[in-house]
């Protein structure tokens, strides 16, 4: 079964999936002939949870490994407003996966194009949609379940399953998951609007990284690609991949922090490799990617690369070529906000609370986790205002000094707290990923430093509160 689309690139047939298709959703390709051994100077191993353990060695051979640091060749400041003031109105799609903080960011980008005359639509999950449409533009649901994605992600920290997840069925769903995610990412470019019916065909497409579909979009129609994150994906010697686990061995620090993008890059296209070649074929006609091609291949066309957080926290690292850039972080437009009857009589019924949410994390056991709090906050004699989140944090229990919340904006939020008590999420470090944000506020000494939350207990909170 298939639907035919047309666009100024000519007819494209959307096919759905049939017996057919030989694909093992429930196993990835292996793993073991990539990623397990020795290469030259470098090995890599995949540990219990998923992670990926990074060993560099030979210091002689380090240098030889990476490429040059070239000059910075990019056009003044005044040269590229110009540039983008001279561009005529646009269909733009901004193509994203994750949570709630990863959407929150190109919010704000899609308000400031939109004010600037393009027309913009945002491809994300349906969770989402009340939150996209409430700030006036577009939507257009991918698929996917963005709470199963965090679920999983706890479970296998990186994109590499465990052999406990390869048990029990959940990456065959994940995977499915993904090809759908793929699916809608390819509609968000061509399909007439789900409401209105307006068509839409896209001029250019933002995306973050892992809505995975962007690049075999924007080479099926012929336009432009700009991704945006807001965490590290480029290789760098400055830090290593936030997935990775560096262990050095004798090599320079920074040669493993440069290497950990690419084996990254390289387990993460090996464990997709299928369901990508799968879905360009059916959806896009196009032929596969090979094997070796396909990690890379953003830094390999030079894909232009922005970076959503503050040159003051965390400067452009000096081996990032002109077309990868550190912008600062995106602000929505502020929206007045009342706060519900409970949750403003909580604010004026004491001495002012602190915060505490996991966001997007989903504990395996939230009601252990609401225990600690609980025990914390009544041992520092504070209040406290705590995030549900996806979690569910709270469920089922009450105290008269904490009051559990559901969705608030940061912004207005954090104006009416003492202390801030966090998953370094990108969204809520903005406001006020995970372990490499707390790393990095730690190191610019604008944070404690950061405690794991399966290592977090009653005694470890009650300390970090009372800093």
């Amino acid at each position: 079964m298939s639907n035919k689309v047309k666009t100024r690139e000519g007819d494209f047939e959307i096919q759905e999936l049939s017996e057919d298709d030989h694909i093992n959703w429930d196993q990835p390709p292996p793993y073991d002939a990539v990623l397990h051994g020795n290469s030259g100077n470098i090995s890599a191993t995949i540990t219990d949870d998923g992670r990926l353990d990074v060993c560099v060695k030979a210091k002689a051979a380090s240098s030889d490994l990476l490429p040059p640091i070239l000059p910075d060749n990019s056009s003044p400041h005044a040269a590229l407003v110009a540039a983008y003031s001279a561009l005529p109105p646009l269909n733009i799609v901004i193509q994203i996966v994750g949570s709630r903080g990863d959407v929150q960011p190109f919010i704000a980008l899609g308000q400031e194009l939109r004010a600037s005359g393009h027309r913009i639509r945002i491809a994300t999950h349906g969770n989402f949609k009340d939150f996209v449409e409430s700030s006036k533009l577009e939507f257009f649901p991918i698929g996917g379940d963005p709470a199963g994605l965090m679920a999983y992600m706890v479970k296998n920290p990186s994109i590499i399953p465990t052999f406990d997840t390869l048990r029990s069925g959940d990456i065959g769903r994940k995977r499915k998951m993904i090809y759908t995610m793929l699916n809608g990412c390819w509609e968000s470019c061509i399909m007439p609007d789900p409401t209105t019916g307006i068509p839409f065909v896209a001029d250019a497409i933002i995306a973050n990284p892992p809505s995975f579909a962007h690049i075999h979009c924007a080479q099926a129609l012929s336009i432009p690609l700009h991704l945006m994150f807001t965490m590290p994906w480029t290789p760098t010697r400055a830090f290593p991949h936030p997935l990775a686990n560096i262990q050095n061995g004798d090599a320079d620090p920074r040669t493993a922090n440069y290497l950990s993008y690419g084996l990254v890059d390289m387990m993460t296209w090996q464990g997709l490799s299928d369901v990508i070649n799968l879905w360009r074929n059916k959806a896009l006609s196009l032929e596969p990617v090979p094997a070796m091609a396909g990690m890379g291949l953003a830094e390999a066309l030079k894909i232009p690369f922005t970076y959503c957080w503050s040159p003051a926290l965390i400067p452009k690292p000096v081996d990032w070529p002109s077309y990868i850039d550190v912008c600062g972080f995106f602000f929505r437009e502020e929206t007045p906000y009342t706060p519900d009857r409970e949750l403003a009589d909580f604010l004026k019924s004491g001495p002012m609370p602190i915060y505490i949410g996991f966001g997007s994390i989903v504990m395996e056991d939230a009601a252990k986790m609401t225990e600690t709090i609980l025990e914390a906050t009544r041992a520092c004699g504070v209040r406290a205002i705590v995030s549900k989140g996806w979690s569910k944090l709270g469920t089922n229990r009450s105290d008269p000094n904490v009051l559990f919340i559901d969705d608030c904006p940061h912004e207005w939020l954090f104006k009416n707290v003492s202390v801030v008590i966090h998953h370094g999420g990108a969204g809520t470090t903005t406001c006020g990923l995970q372990p490499f944000w707390a790393d990095m506020v730690a190191a610019a000494a604008a944070g404690p430093r950061p405690i794991h939350f399966k290592a977090l207990d009653s005694a470890k909170l009650i300390a970090a509160i009372r800093i």
